[in-house]
């Protein structure tokens, strides 16, 4: 049987703000190209996860697998830095990075 070491598991969790966006629509204009740039810039998946009927706010989650923890934490704080350098405000954000194993 192979030794297979840990696969680590990023989650990036960011509220941002938006309190100048009169609409949902003027919202989406700013959210969209924000989530579609950070999947071709860095290797994650996006989501939109809370705050989709408001016009002023809303939470994104980023995800991420690898086999080296050291560097996904770094990727996602860059993901972070590229999110935080738009239009919307970091409200904050959360980071947290998990290990699996595959059973025995």
């Amino acid at each position: 049987m192979h030794r297979i070491g840990p696969a680590y598991v990023g989650v990036l969790l960011i509220e941002l703000s938006m309190p100048w966006a009169k609409s949902l629509k003027e919202k989406r204009s700013l959210i969209m190209p924000v989530t579609e740039k950070l999947k071709v810039r860095f290797p994650v998946s996006v989501a939109r996860l809370a705050g989709l009927d408001a016009h002023d706010w809303e939470l994104i989650g980023v995800s991420a697998i690898s086999h080296d923890a050291v560097w996904l934490e770094g990727m996602l704080r860059k993901a972070l830095d590229f999110v935080g350098a738009r239009e919307a405000t970091v409200l904050r954000s959360q980071l947290d990075i998990e290990a699996w194993e595959l059973e025995q």
